[in-house]
């Protein structure tokens, strides 16, 4: 399997997801093919989150031939993507490939650098607009922030959300 549950959060380990990641990271990867590269791996970890985290359930199906069974996922329409604003936005509409009928929220939150270090040694965080759309107790809701250094932005954004 490619994507571990790790309780609160899921890592995501296939190869092509490990691969365009690596490419992301490179100093050398020019802004249009980061943005790019973004949105691959937006979809990529859409279909695994998909494949590894979401329940399926069989459905009859009627054909031109015959009733047959199928498979369908679970939960498709209780999606919410909210998008950490700046490098998320070409991440999420990668995600949105992969789920197409998803509620989308947005923050805008980052590290206040100018503020200068707590005594932790951390950035304060600031979150500075939210709009969310209504999140259910069955929705299952990816909050896309590619960009994780500390995760601290991550927290922050988690802590206003839940």
């Amino acid at each position: 399997m490619t994507i571990e549950d790790r309780d609160d959060a899921y890592l995501i380990t296939h190869a092509l997801a490990t691969d365009t990641l690596s490419r992301l990271r490179d100093a050398e990867t020019e802004q249009v093919a980061f943005r790019k590269g973004l949105v691959k791996l937006g979809r990529i970890c859409g279909y695994e989150i998909i494949d590894g985290a979401m329940e399926t359930e069989y459905v009859p199906v009627e054909t031109p031939l015959a009733e047959t069974t199928g498979e369908r996922v679970k939960g498709l329409d209780d999606v919410v993507i909210i998008n950490v604003l700046r490098a998320a936005t070409p991440f999420v509409e990668g995600l949105l490939k992969a789920f197409p009928r998803a509620k989308q929220g947005v923050i805008s939150a980052g590290r206040d650098e100018a503020a200068g270090m707590t005594d932790d040694g951390e950035f304060p965080i600031t979150i500075d607009y939210v709009k969310l759309p209504e999140i259910r107790p069955e929705d299952t809701v990816i909050v896309a922030d590619p960009m994780l250094a500390t995760g601290s932005t991550m927290a922050a954004v988690l802590d206003h959300v839940l």
